[in-house]
């Protein structure tokens, strides 16, 4: 799993969006059902912000608690490479990865 979208305070504790601080969960139609899934990271029910995880794997016992928002149509490859980049404590990457020249679609 690849997670980030943190751009307010860089170090994974900020939580404001577009759409404001935090935002309802939208549906669960989709499920976790392998890899180059987009979900939104939250703390519980409705506590959506501006984190995302892409998933490596199926992870069904995300299901019904991470909505799915997209998925990786081109550069799956590049999310492998992000991947395998090695991580420290916190499993943060020991290297800095950035995601650009994206948007609100």
């Amino acid at each position: 799993m690849v997670q980030g979208g943190d751009f307010l305070n860089g170090d994974g504790t900020g939580s404001f969006s577009i759409y404001g601080d935090k935002f309802p969960d939208e549906n669960f139609k989709m499920k976790h059902t392998g890899s180059g899934l987009l979900s939104m990271a939250n703390s519980g029910p409705n506590t959506n912000g501006c984190q995302f995880f892409i998933t490596a794997a199926p992870c069904d016992f995300l299901d019904n608690k991470h909505v799915v928002f997209g998925k990786v149509i081109e550069g799956i490859l590049t999310l492998r490479k992000i991947e395998n980049v090695a991580t420290g404590p916190n499993n943060r990457p020991k290297l800095t990865v950035k995601i650009t020249e994206c948007g609100e679609m």
